[in-house]
């Protein structure tokens, strides 16, 4: 089975939103995984508005995961899903993870989402409570995240450990996700299951996408045996 997932940090939904759902739409991913969607008032409303403007249904997420969303295709069935939160220090931004449960004909595996910390002294705590979730699942895991690190950083190894990082793997170590003002840096990571094959992956960095929020999308075909 072949899956095409797309980890994209919207920035809130402050940018160009036809832009937006242009790049989503061109990519036309199975499973897409947003890092600062809607979270506070009225966020179902707006997070189902979301998904219907990517042609997607939601999976999981909103404010349970502190913004994490997980949306599908109809092509994707959802068994079950859940959502965590992270270690924070007092008078911080909260952070947190969404988990779906999904299935493509016979194969079932988890897609988790997160955004972790702007302060390094959060994130390896941060890394390390989302590793310990996703070391509880015997389904092979893809998990999109936007780190706020590189490759470098101690969450970030923390999280690749027992995992394929995507872009590393497909030869794209060397395409920053951010920002689109002034690329410079990957930190928005795709980690998938040993068990799952990396087919392709490729940074969007289309005109559309410079105008649809800080962060380039990150998309990746995989095959499930």
């Amino acid at each position: 089975m072949d899956l095409r997932v797309l980890t994209y940090n919207v920035h809130s939904q402050r940018d160009d939103q036809d832009a937006l759902a242009a790049v989503v739409r061109d990519v036309a991913p199975d499973v897409l995984i947003v890092q600062e969607g809607p979270r506070r008032f009225r966020w179902r409303g707006k997070t189902a508005a979301l998904a219907r403007s990517f042609g997607m249904v939601v999976a999981a997420g909103g404010l349970p995961s502190l913004g994490n969303l997980v949306l599908t295709t109809l092509r994707v069935r959802v068994h079950d899903a859940w959502s965590i939160r992270l270690p924070h220090t007092p008078g911080r931004h909260l952070r947190g993870a969404a988990f779906a449960e999904c299935s493509v004909g016979p194969t079932r595996f988890v897609v988790v989402g997160s955004h972790l910390s702007k302060y390094p002294d959060e994130r390896p705590a941060q890394a390390t409570a989302l590793r310990a979730e996703t070391s509880k699942i015997d389904l092979p895991v893809v998990l999109g995240a936007d780190l706020n690190e590189s490759f470098l950083g101690d969450a970030w190894r923390i999280l690749a450990e027992g995992m394929t990082d995507a872009a590393a793997e497909a030869g794209g170590a060397d395409r920053p996700t951010f920002s689109c003002a002034n690329p410079r840096e990957r930190i928005d990571a795709l980690f998938v299951d040993p068990r799952v094959t990396v087919l392709g992956y490729d940074v969007v960095d289309t005109p559309d996408a410079l105008r649809a929020s800080d962060h380039f999308p990150v998309v990746a075909h995989l095959h499930f045996t």
